[in-house]
C-alpha cells in the first residue's frame, strides 16, 4: 500500500460528523472487556471522534489521532480524551504506552506493514488491537434497496478507490500480527429520512470523486429515483459490520 495519506474526507470532513452511522453500543461493552477500565486507548484514524467518545466512557484515557487535521478540528472536547494529528504510521506515542487500539473503517486506507509495526511498538505486552469496518448498507423497501445498491455498484461504483475491495471482504484478506481473538458477530441499525440517507452517501469516497470528476452531483438524479418511493418518514438502514481483534 501506498505511504501516501489518502485524504478522501477532509473536504467533507462536517457532514461527515452529521451523517455517517453510529457504531452500536454492544461493540464498546465487548472492547471493554479486552483491557482494564483504567486502560490507555488510542483510536487511529478517529476521524471526528465518533468512536473516540464511546471509548472514553469505557477507559480511563482515550487518544484520538488522524492525519487529516479538518477532522481533528470536527472533533469534540471531550475530558478525558485528547486529539492529535498524526498518521496511523507515525503515532508519536511512546513504546509500549496504550493497552488498545481501535481502527474504525479505516484500515484499509493505511500502510499495513508500517502501521502493524507502530501497533507493536506503541502496545503493551498482552495489548489488544481492534479494527472494524461495515459494507454496504441494506435500505428497508425491495426496489428501494435495488436502486440503492445500483448507485453503489454502477453509478459511483467506478469512482471506489481500491482499498474499498478490503471492506467489502471484511478485512478477511488481511494477515494480521500477533494472535487472533474469536469476536462475537455485530450489525449497525439506524432508522433514517431521505434526507439522512443522501447525506450518508454524500460522505462516499466515490461519491466525491465522481463528483470531482464528471462536475455534477450523482446525488442530485439518486434523490429523484427515490422520492415517488419513500412513502413513510423513515426506513430502516442496515449495515453488516465486519470486526477483527488480536492480542499482542
Amino acid at each position: 500500500m501506498s505511504t501516501e495519506f489518502k485524504d478522501h474526507f477532509s473536504t467533507v470532513s462536517a457532514r461527515y460528523a452529521d451523517f455517517r452511522p453510529h457504531y452500536p453500543a454492544e461493540l464498546f461493552d465487548y472492547l471493554a472487556t479486552l483491557a482494564p477500565a483504567n486502560s490507555t486507548v488510542w483510536d487511529c484514524a478517529s476521524g471526528n471522534g465518533q468512536a473516540t467518545q464511546a471509548l472514553a466512557k469505557k477507559f480511563g484515557k482515550v487518544i484520538g489521532t488522524d492525519a487529516s487535521k479538518q477532522q481533528i478540528e470536527s472533533a469534540p472536547r471531550i475530558q478525558n480524551a485528547e486529539f492529535r494529528v498524526a498518521p496511523a504510521e507515525e503515532s508519536g506515542l511512546g513504546d509500549e504506552s496504550v493497552d488498545l487500539i481501535t481502527v474504525a473503517q479505516a484500515l484499509h486506507w493505511f500502510d499495513l506493514k508500517r502501521f502493524f509495526a507502530e501497533a507493536n511498538r506503541v502496545l503493551r505486552p498482552r495489548g489488544v488491537l481492534a479494527a472494524w469496518a461495515y459494507g454496504i448498507n441494506e435500505v428497508e423497501g425491495d426496489e428501494v434497496n435495488r436502486i440503492v445498491r445500483e448507485f453503489y455498484s454502477n453509478v459511483v461504483g467506478p469512482y471506489w478507490p481500491p482499498e474499498r475491495k478490503l471492506v467489502e471482504e471484511g478485512y478477511r484478506s488481511i494477515q494480521f500480527p500477533f494472535t487472533e481473538v474469536s469476536v462475537p458477530n455485530f450489525r449497525m441499525e439506524a432508522e433514517w429520512s431521505l434526507d439522512q440517507l443522501l447525506g450518508y452517501f454524500s460522505t462516499w469516497s466515490a461519491t466525491q470523486r465522481y463528483i470531482k470528476s464528471r462536475g455534477e452531483d450523482p446525488i442530485v438524479e439518486l434523490r429523484k429515483q427515490l422520492m415517488p418511493l419513500w412513502d413513510r418518514q423513515d426506513r430502516k438502514i442496515t449495515w453488516p459490520l465486519a470486526l477483527r481483534v488480536v492480542r499482542k
